[in-house]
């Protein structure tokens, strides 16, 4: 074929043949595309500096001891600085909370659930794995010497469900993903030579496209997949490969076109393509609240449990705290000559704070996400040893969302506690309004759709839901495009004396690594804040 040297008529561009990619298979075949076009490049990341000559003699009040709070406290105690933390729990770590046997939870309402779960068994209600790219989170992990292992996001044996697909029949997402993965590529690959961009493709171009497509999705010389006998690699066999006289391989029956294409199942598949979820995923040894106590562990003279903060007071003296003791309702005033707040702005709007109009109105502007999940224990770990999950996550469109596997503990014995609901959007705010046993049962009822095995060899389950636990009412904060146009950089300004960290102060809401960023950035611009205004600077 003639390589054309100008836009002609008719032609593929590069901008239209992505785009269309994309339309119809998401951002993990366009990057895949990309890829083969070589217009597709990582970005970086910077590590913060330290902190270093505080003040003389320099107090800094830290109000909440989640991963914020611990963060800033660490970097500026680092730094020269007295500090004080106060946390209205009688643990740290906030959102970052892992249930093991014996805790209690008491939810808004005073309803209260004792975790009874198994020896050695746990459940992260809030945040459950770190990303690969989570620098500055992973950065605490390894000064604190928390050791990590693999969380598995994606496990192609796990499954997929819609209640209008299949016959309401779950699928293996392996069987989803090949299938869809090959009619796609197979479409695309009939149209590479008619495509037309901003750039023409050329022969190289194409042909290097083409080849991408065929790998990816499995296709045979011809650039087909239904009679390729080499998609039993991708989506699973009739009859598996055996040894000796055993019978010969068999391909498994792809999926009815038409019937997948209907089905939605494949927008599933997009879900585990961000980067935040792309292995390799960690996550703590034991439970996710390891990182945030093995920092507590170090800053434990600094912290103040148990300590309900009512309000926030500021001049140029300095920043009061008045908070009241929730073992003996007493109340205290901690002073300092600054303060950096990391209180969920679901809780801090609710306080008598002084600070300007402008941060006011942030943190007003900022409602919080609803979201739920449920534990559920069996007597033994019948997603490995009768269907073959080892972690990862099954899909479904009913009210649990998502059951996840555990990823600790494979092929043991005994007991297990997978999440046998993760909630969001309607569905929470639905699930919030029930009682901890009925959102038990909701789980038990939808899960047994996937798993038979539910009723059979449950044991106990517990559920948080996040619009009732007391120290956050919410799950994280939700910004609207609109409200973080008009509203982040007056959340994130220095108002006086007193600066906000947390989730809700970064552009990673619900992420710890989000939080632990807006800490560093916080404490950093405080620093030198206070260095420029008070005497006495080393």
């Amino acid at each position: 074929m003639k390589t054309m040297n100008v836009r002609g008529a008719g032609m593929p561009t590069r901008r239209s043949w992505l785009l269309h990619i994309g339309a119809r298979a998401g951002a993990g075949m366009m990057l895949q595309a990309m890829g083969a076009l070589a217009l597709a490049t990582p970005s970086g990341f910077q590590a913060p500096q330290r902190l270093q000559g505080a003040p003389r003699g320099a107090r800094v009040l830290v109000l909440g001891a989640g991963m914020a709070g611990l963060v800033a406290a660490h970097e500026l105690r680092a730094a020269g600085y007295q500090v004080q933390v106060l946390e209205y729990n009688q643990r740290a770590g906030g959102r970052s909370w892992t249930l093991r046997p014996g805790d209690v939870h008491t939810e808004l309402g005073g309803v209260t659930q004792q975790c009874r779960w198994a020896p050695g068994q746990y459940f992260n209600p809030g945040p459950w794995r770190i990303p690969h790219h989570h620098h500055a989170l992973l950065h605490y992990a390894q000064l604190f010497k928390v050791p990590l292992e693999p969380f598995v996001q994606v496990n192609h044996n796990a499954y997929l469900h819609a209640r209008g697909a299949f016959g309401g029949q779950p699928l293996r997402y392996r069987e989803v993903m090949a299938d869809f993965h090959g009619e796609l590529a197979e479409l695309l690959d009939r149209l590479a030579p008619a495509a037309a961009l901003d750039q023409p493709l050329d022969g190289i171009d194409r042909e290097r496209l083409r080849a991408a497509l065929r790998a990816w999705g499995a296709l045979d010389g011809e650039g087909r997949y239904r009679s390729n006998p080499g998609r039993g690699d991708r989506r699973g066999w009739a009859v598996p490969p055996g040894g000796g006289r055993m019978s010969v391989e068999q391909p498994s029956t792809a999926l009815p076109t038409d019937a997948l294409w209907q089905s939605g199942l494949w927008e599933y598949l997009a879900d585990d393509q961000s980067i935040e979820h792309q292995t390799t995923l960690l996550q703590p040894v034991g439970g996710m609240d390891r990182i945030a106590q093995a920092l507590y562990a170090s800053l434990k003279p600094l912290v103040r449990l148990g300590a309900r903060v009512q309000a926030v007071q500021q001049d140029e003296r300095g920043v009061r705290a008045v908070w009241t003791d929730t073992r003996t309702g007493t109340t205290h005033t901690s002073t300092a000559d600054a303060c950096v707040c990391t209180l969920p702005l679901s809780i801090l709007g609710q306080l008598d704070v002084q600070v300007q109009p402008a941060m006011r109105a942030a943190i007003e502007a900022v409602p919080y996400a609803s979201a739920v999940k449920v534990g559920l224990q069996f007597k033994r770990r019948f997603w490995e040893q009768d269907e073959a999950i080892y972690g990862g996550i099954s899909h479904t469109d009913m009210a649990i969302g998502q059951i996840g596997y555990p990823s600790h503990g494979l092929g043991s014995h005994g007991p297990g506690v997978l999440l046998g609901a993760y909630v969001w959007g309607p569905n929470a705010f639905t699930m919030t309004g029930m009682s901890p046993a009925q959102r038990v049962e909701v789980a038990l009822a939808q899960g047994a759709v996937l798993h038979p095995a539910y009723r059979k060899e449950f044991e106990v389950g517990m559920s948080v839901a996040w619009h009732r636990v007391p120290f956050t009412l919410g799950c994280f904060g939700q910004w609207s495009n609109d409200a973080r146009a008009r509203h982040y950089e007056a959340l994130t300004a220095i108002d006086g004396r007193l600066v906000l960290a947390g989730e809700h102060a970064s552009r990673l809401p619900a992420w710890q690594e989000g939080a632990v960023l807006s800490a560093l950035d916080a404490t950093s611009r405080l620093h030198a804040h206070l260095r420029a205004t008070m005497k006495g600077a080393a």
